[in-house]
């Protein structure tokens, strides 16, 4: 970690320092911490900072991935065959949710608090799920899971900017992406070797202790806030802390999320939750806009052009990137009939592939704070052409090592990605706002796995399904209903089948994924499209002042810079 000044003021972030006076000008840019401050994050506790978060960002993207290998013996077990697909996404949409408000809890309750009340609220969803009997118990627990999860995104990327300079800052971001790419990669595999010795509840009771000590390190760790601010937060009331929450901002943000979700996710497109989030959307922009005395995302930093479409373009293009991490295991144990720990194994490529563009990214090129607008262009295309490639592939005759280097070079398009856009929006947007910037970045990621998870299902499951019809009807087989309701929610099956229902089962797969994966394709050009519209200008320097509210917590700059 940098150097992190001692001095500091109430107008500060907070983890943010000046290494000037307490009082901020618009000359005094607050991105980062000074590499010329006077005082000094320890080795030590740099190391347990470092360490905590690396475990609980491993813990969250573990959930999500584990899914993949061991959805077969959830689905037997709570007899919920057409229902895998809220697995993940009921997890993923809790995180989406919540996310968004992250920023502001952490200014309300310090980042160290939020963090360690949010694991426990953590721990309690994963032993419901873990203990569950049913299905509407154990989507509950994924539910509560999630809402625990996501303080830990917002809050591993905030910790970067305020306690590493700009020149490390690329290179950190890339660890962070890496231990994402870590629990993805793992997770799926662990699960699936786990699974037939402990059972899948075993997976979920096992990371309760694990995170709980992630959690108390962490807290120990993190630096409490300097002691002006300290005054500030103490003087005021569990009460007025909660009251300085827009709750019905997030009622409306939420019921807006759930709702589209759900009416892509079925097995048939539902047209009233469609619409019903459009209007929940409108609502949430209106109470936002006119009602919210502290809203969760000012309008300002919503409508903000660079802001906005670099956070469509990240959920159109994660969403693509999601359809990967989730189906490729499926592709390797219905498709070409690996065991469900094996399958799993086809996410260490991508996943080392993602670590290993991002850190790169991050440690030769993103140096610097300024805009990185061409090398998102250009990494955007290459990764819509990775997946088209894999698109092609995904059947049961390509050569492993083949599909294993496509894999490797879609995931390293896209760590690299995700650092290049997250340092070209914080070159666009005013760094009083990167606050507020961050956690609404990170509930774009979060968003794309959740419509990753509901959008990708929907398709494939559609798609599996008509397949599944098709084939069997074209083959006279008759009586088929209940089998084809069991191949749809387990892919662990189709090596289990003979003769026709066996071909049948791999050819309707292999549709179903060559679908999915062409659709990501052509979602990644059209957000390649988008992401060109964000332009390379900074905001002006005469914008550059951080505002305070009259309690001495930070605020966002309410004037919308000009950008290109």
């Amino acid at each position: 970690m940098a150097a992190i000044p001692q001095s500091s003021s109430e107008r500060s972030p907070l983890l943010r320092s000046s290494s000037a006076s307490s009082t901020l000008t618009a000359s005094e840019p607050q991105d980062g911490a000074s590499e010329e401050g006077t005082g000094q994050l320890s080795t030590g506790r740099g190391v347990c900072i470092a360490a905590s978060v690396f475990v609980l960002i491993f813990i969250l993207t573990c959930n999500v991935s584990l899914i993949a290998t061991i959805q077969s013996p959830i689905a037997v077990d709570l007899e919920a065959f057409s229902s895998v697909s809220w697995f993940a996404s009921a997890y993923l949409i809790a995180i989406t949710s919540i996310t968004p408000v992250a920023g502001r809890l952490s200014q309300i309750f310090t980042a160290r608090v939020y963090l360690l009340a949010s694991i426990l609220i953590q721990a309690i969803g994963l032993l419901i799920t873990a203990l569950a009997q049913k299905l509407s118990v154990f989507l509950v627990g994924r539910v509560l899971t999630g809402i625990g999860s996501a303080a830990v995104t917002p809050i591993a990327l905030i910790l970067v900017t305020e306690l590493t300079s700009k020149k490390r800052r690329g290179l950190c971001f890339g660890c962070v992406n890496t231990g994402y790419t870590t629990g993805v990669a793992s997770g799926a595999i662990i699960a699936g070797a786990l699974e037939p010795v402990i059972g899948w509840r075993g997976v979920f009771g096992l990371q309760i202790p694990v995170a709980l000590t992630a959690a108390t390190v962490a807290f120990f760790s993190i630096p409490a806030p300097k002691l002006n601010m300290k005054a500030s937060m103490e003087s005021m009331t569990i009460r007025q802390k909660l009251s300085r929450i827009d709750y019905f901002g997030l009622f409306t943000l939420i019921c807006t999320i759930v709702l589209f979700l759900y009416g892509l996710s079925a097995s048939e497109v539902q047209v009233t939750p469609l619409v019903l989030s459009a209007c929940m959307l409108v609502l949430f922009l209106f109470v936002e806009a006119r009602w919210a005395f502290e809203p969760i995302v000012p309008i300002p930093i919503l409508r903000h052009k660079g802001n906005l479409l670099t956070g469509f373009a990240t959920i159109g293009t994660m969403t693509a990137r999601w359809s990967i991490l989730f189906y490729t295991p499926i592709y390797a144990i219905a498709v070409r009939g690996w065991s469900q720990a094996s399958g799993g194994l086809m996410l260490i490529p991508t996943n080392g592939g993602f670590a290993l563009g991002g850190i790169l990214a991050g440690w030769l090129h993103i140096r610097r704070a300024g805009s990185y607008y061409w090398s998102c262009l250009i990494v955007f295309f290459l990764f819509a052409a990775t997946h088209f490639t894999v698109s092609q592939i995904s059947n049961p005759t390509m050569n492993v090592g083949i599909y294993v280097v496509a894999l490797f070079l879609n995931g390293f398009f896209t760590g690299a990605l995700l650092n290049y856009t997250l340092a070209h929006v914080l070159h666009l947007t005013l760094p009083a706002n990167h606050v507020i910037v961050i956690p609404l970045n990170s509930t774009f990621r979060s968003l794309s796995g959740s419509f990753g998870s509901a959008i990708s299902g929907g398709i494939f499951l559609r798609e599996l399904r008509r397949s599944l019809v098709d084939g069997f009807t074209k083959q006279g087989v008759k009586g088929n209903a209940d089998l084809i309701n069991k191949l749809v929610g387990t892919p662990l099956m189709v090596h289990q089948l003979t003769g026709i229902e066996r071909e049948v089962a791999v050819d309707s797969y292999t549709i179903a994924l060559r679908t999915l994966f062409m659709s990501g394709s052509a979602l990644a050009l059209a957000m390649l499209a988008i992401q060109a519209g964000t332009g390379w200008t900074a905001p002006d320097e005469k914008d550059n002042a951080l505002l305070s509210n009259s309690d001495g917590l930070p605020t966002v700059a309410t004037r919308e810079p000009a950008t290109n």
